[in-house]
């Protein structure tokens, strides 16, 4: 197909059990087995990557480890790799960045926008051949006129999946599907379309737009475009700076003691400042964020007039918030430190004033 028939041609590459297929690499004899990546049950773990073996058997991602064993007696738990993760991420997305600009989105995800060439799906052809053969790393790839329908695509045939959907059929691949597969549709407002009896994109697609606006107000055009497809994103290269960085920690017991606490929300605070200071940032907001022992979850912050990226200072804004939410003796199943409003910084900080 020549490109003229593509106004835009843009790709969206997913690398298939990306966890656990580098994990294979090392480890060669645990290919065709169930395995999930993640922590141990006993330490309340949870599963961030499975097996497509693991996953015929229930096994999710974000799944507690302990309901994947559960699920899945013979199924082998590895620890993430993540050297070897970020090394192999790192190869994926140099080989991408022949073919077009990229827009990485994880570390095993990106998009590439290949309008520039004659032969978009050739290229894409190329590009599955290029990370097989040089990662040894399966993916699956999505190639339309739109960001949104090429993500839904690279999703459609897993694992090692291949599919494009060429331009003026964006509407007819998406009918059948359920209306969750759209960008900015998640579970609540899934809920809320089911209750107006729309399930799919083609019946958001078409339902009455007045009957959406009652539900969704002047959200509503836009989901009904979306439903078709229509996405006019386009492939940003330089994603511009983290808007937000964190530390959290399960722990593997519920804790009420304050000096582990406080030795916790150190550790977290002197990471998040190694991650400003590694990017020459700062940040204006520090968040602490709580969770009960029966997960009751929320989080607090507060923000500051200069911005910080030392440990002492944002360890030191977070005890505040730690202390004036924490009841002495609540149990903590996890606990989080975080920094938002990050901006290169013009001055450094000389101290610091909370904003009202």
């Amino acid at each position: 197909m020549s490109n003229k028939t593509w106004p835009r041609a843009i790709l969206h590459l997913d690398m298939d059990a990306f966890y656990v297929n580098v994990h294979i690499l090392e480890h060669p004899e645990d290919a065709g087995r169930p395995l999930a990546i993640g922590g141990q049950p006993d330490q309340r773990g949870v599963v961030a990557s499975a097996s497509y073996e693991a996953r015929k058997m229930g096994v999710r991602s974000a799944m507690p480890m302990s309901t994947a064993v559960r699920l899945c007696r013979n199924l082998k738990i590895a620890p993430a790799n993540w050297e070897r993760i970020r090394e192999c991420s790192k190869q994926v997305m140099a080989i991408l960045d022949d073919f077009g600009d990229v827009e990485q989105m994880s570390v095993d995800e990106a998009y590439v926008d290949l309008s520039e060439w004659d032969n978009p799906e050739d290229k894409v052809a190329e590009i599955r051949t290029a990370v097989k053969t040089k990662t040894a790393l399966p993916c699956s790839v999505g190639l339309a006129s739109s960001k949104l329908v090429a993500k839904v695509a690279s999703d459609h045939d897993k694992p090692e999946g291949f599919t494009v959907v060429p331009p003026g059929e964006e509407a007819a691949f998406l009918a059948p599907l359920p209306t969750r597969v759209i960008w900015g549709i998640g579970p609540r407002t899934a809920e809320k379309l089911a209750n107006l009896n729309i399930h799919t994109c083609e019946q958001l697609a078409l339902a009455d737009l007045g009957l959406l606006q009652g539900a969704f107000g002047n959200q509503a055009a836009s989901l009904k475009q979306r439903a078709r497809g229509v996405d006019g994103r386009s492939v940003e290269p330089d994603r511009g700076l983290a808007k937000s960085i964190s530390q959290e920690w399960t722990f593997s017991q519920d804790v009420d003691d304050p000096d582990r606490l406080r030795s916790q929300l150190q550790k977290m605070a002197g990471k998040v400042a190694q991650s400003l200071q590694k990017r020459q940032l700062v940040a204006h907001t520090v968040t602490v964020k709580f969770r009960w022992a029966d997960f009751t979850t929320f989080a607090r912050q507060r923000s500051l007039e200069v911005g910080i990226d030392d440990a002492d200072t944002i360890y030191a804004v977070a005890e505040a918030i730690w202390e004036e939410h924490w009841p002495p003796g609540q149990k903590m199943r996890l606990l989080g430190v975080g920094v938002s409003k990050i901006e290169a910084p013009q001055v450094r900080q000389l101290g610091f004033n909370f904003l009202d």
